[in-house]
Formats: C-alpha cells, structure tokens, sequence
C-alpha cells in the first residue's frame, strides 16, 4: 500500500469519529497556542525593558549619591554631587574616554500652567544642554538651550510631547511662556516622542537650564544626579574606570573604605542582566506551556488505543487479507500524527490572532523559531504517543482480531 493510501485510510478513519478526533485536535491547538502564545509575551515583554533602557543609552553612566539628604515635595538632593564634581568628571586630560558630562537636578510633580490650563510635570529637570543626546532624546520642533543660556540664567524651557500636548493642545508652543511655581518660563523647544516603557512616561517632562531652575525652583544644593556619556558604548567600562577614579580622588574615597558616596549605574550592564533575566522569564513560560502539549500527546495515546480496540475485527481482516504489519503500523502513526499537525497548525494560527491584542499589559512578539519547535513538538508527539497503540494494531494476530467481538 502506498503512502498516500495509507494516508486515505488514517482521514476516513478519523473522519469516521469527528468529535473524538476534534476533542483531540483540541488539547494539541491548546498546547501548541500556549506555548507560542505565552513565548511571545515574555519576548514582548523582553523587548519592552530593552527598549526602555536603550532609550536612556547604552553609553551613559549615572552616577548618584549612595545616602540621600534633604527631601522635599518638589525635590531630591544628594548628599555628595556638586557641579563642580561635575566640571572634574569632564577634565578630558582625567577622563579621555568621556565624552559629555551632564549635572542633573530634578524637581517633581510641578504644577505648569497656561492661560487656564495647567498640568503636572513629572519631572522638570536642570541640567546642560548635553543631556538631550545623552539620554536619547531629539528635538522636534524648535532648538535645545545652548550653554549660554545656562552662564545667563536664562528662563527657557524644552517640554516633552505629554506636557506640551497638555498645556497646548493644538497652539504652537514656541515662544509661549508657561508658570511653574510662580516662576516664567519661555518655551523655545519640543521634544520629539519616545516610546513608553511601560512603567512610565518618558515623556512627562521638561528640561532647563541647571542655573535657571537652581535659581527659581530648587536652590544652589547637591545634584540630583550626574549623567555622563562615553565616547562609544565600546568604551563605557574604561569610561566608568576614569569615573571612578576620579570621584574616589575629589571625595577621599581609599582602598580600605568600607563603602562609596556614590552609585554608578552603568546602563549597559544593566541592559545584560535585564535582558538575561527577560530570556530565563520567557523560558519559564515556555516550559509551563509546555505541559499543556505533554497533555495532548497523552490524549492521543488515549484516543488511539481507543480506536485500535473499536478496530480489532478490521485489523483482524486486513492482515488475513494478507496486509503486512509495517502497513497496519503505518496507518495508525498515520492517524496519530494527522491529529497532532492539523491541531499543531491550528495552535499556531490562535497564536498570531492572540498576538494582535495586548496581554498582562504587554504587546506579544511572536519569536519564529517558538513556531517551527512547537510545531515539530506536535510532530513528534504524535509519532511518540502514536507509537504504542500502532505498535500494539500492528501485533494483533489475525485470528484474535476475527475473534473480538
């Protein structure tokens, strides 16, 4: 008997019991789904916090204080971090290897207003016109503040897309001045929209001279913190080694202290540990989903013995008919596995339509090769769970099987 007999066969038998064989195909299109379905989340997810630290640079360092001081509800400050700690970091003859260093101090949830509307500025930062293209951020319409605006205490002010699309609306923002805690700022920027993290909105905020919001809004203090960007990101560990040193010199930091005034987080490193934490969540998914299909593999061997016990009489009369056992054999591995990649392909396809919607507050990104192995699974679970009750058809002997009632 050729192949595609064989196969004839194996579809009039399954089609001979539909629901059976559809509640089968069903446990297989679970595991086979889930198993895609919940890969693409944790991809999803993956990419998500790849993107939100990417957004910050993977050639940045920032470095802040290890004990924070004086809090307020409109600001932070640092115990250890001065502008002119800052100057040093920038020495190029010290720190080669640094290319821009960037005093940042950050005031939170400021009210700003215009004419009758105000908003909520999730951050309002100080800082030096470098700290635009250290944390990735371009402008959209307007300029950026230049460093004579920060010698000349210039009131300006480049506003993220959320804070200017709330105060604004559809008013050109440039020129317009805003209120922010009795204080007039001129808006001579927009910045141009990043992608959320998820977390939060990268856009909520406004950006100043350091001098200006100093002056008007948190006081000559500490720094909230120091932003500094590396030459390349090739070249951001030998930048934070000169970081380092340089910080332990101007704080009298020493070998035999027991711990440092100061953090620095270093965002590459932190986008490796993110994303290898992000690969172990996803394959924890996998694995999880996984058992869905190991169930499907066992309704099949169900199903089959099933069948093989309802088919007794007619193995009985094929094989005195004369049909070898490797046919008998082949027809129910046959039916096994048709059963396995009609559901397979089944999973697959709820998976690209799950994918469309968004999940646990995650869009899902569906990995290819996520595909291709649950799809071979599902092949070789059926060949696996196919293979004893064939085995068992194939071992029937005919005068037994005329026999079975």
């Amino acid at each position: 008997m050729s192949i595609f007999e064989t196969i004839r066969f194996a579809l009039r038998g399954l089609v001979a019991n539909k629901l059976r064989s559809g509640l089968t195909v069903l446990g297989i299109l679970i595991g086979v789904g889930a198993v895609i379905l919940l890969v693409a989340v944790g991809n999803g997810s993956a990419k998500v916090i790849e993107e939100s630290i990417e957004s910050l640079g993977t050639n940045t360092l920032t470095i802040s204080s290890g004990g924070f001081g004086r809090q307020s509800s409109t600001s932070t400050s640092s115990t250890s971090l001065t502008v002119e700690l800052a100057t040093a970091l920038a020495d190029q003859s010290a720190a080669p290897h640094v290319k821009t260093v960037s005093p940042v101090v950050t005031s939170s949830s400021l009210a700003a207003t215009y004419e009758d509307t105000d908003v909520t500025v999730g951050s309002f930062i100080g800082t030096h016109p470098d700290y635009a293209t250290a944390s990735n951020f371009s402008i959209k319409s307007g300029a950026m503040f230049t460093t004579d605006d920060v010698n000349d205490h210039s009131k300006v002010v480049v506003l993220g897309s959320t804070v200017a699309e709330g105060l604004f609306g559809t008013v050109d923002p440039l020129g317009q001045q805003i209120n922010v805690s009795g204080k007039l700022f001129t808006v001579i920027g927009v910045l141009a929209e990043k992608g959320s993290s998820g977390l939060s909105d990268p856009n909520d905020l406004a950006i100043a001279p350091l001098s200006a919001v100093q002056e008007s809004l948190t006081g000559y203090g500490s720094l909230s913190q120091i932003l500094v960007q590396a030459v390349s990101a090739d070249d951001i560990d030998t930048a934070q080694a000169e970081v380092t040193s340089i910080l332990n010199e101007k704080l009298g930091v020493t070998s035999t202290s027991s711990s440092t005034p100061y953090r620095i987080m270093n965002q590459a490193e932190l986008l490796e540990t993110r994303t290898s934490n992000a690969k172990t969540f996803t394959t924890l998914l996998g694995a999880v989903a996984a058992i869905s299909l190991l169930v499907g593999g066992i309704g099949i061997t169900n199903i089959m013995m099933v069948t093989v016990t309802e088919r007794t009489r007619e193995i009985g009369i094929r094989k005195a008919l004369g049909a070898p056992k490797r046919t008998v054999l082949n027809q129910f591995l046959v039916e096994a596995t048709v059963l396995s990649v009609i559901g397979g392909l089944l999973g697959v396809a709820g998976a690209v339509i799950g994918s469309q919607f968004t999940i646990m507050g995650t869009k899902p990104v569906i990995v290819p090769s996520s595909v291709l192995l649950a799809l071979g699974v599902s092949v070789g679970i059926g060949l696996f769970f196919g293979s004893y009750p064939a085995s068992r058809a194939a071992s029937l002997r005919p005068i037994e099987a005329l026999r079975y009632e």
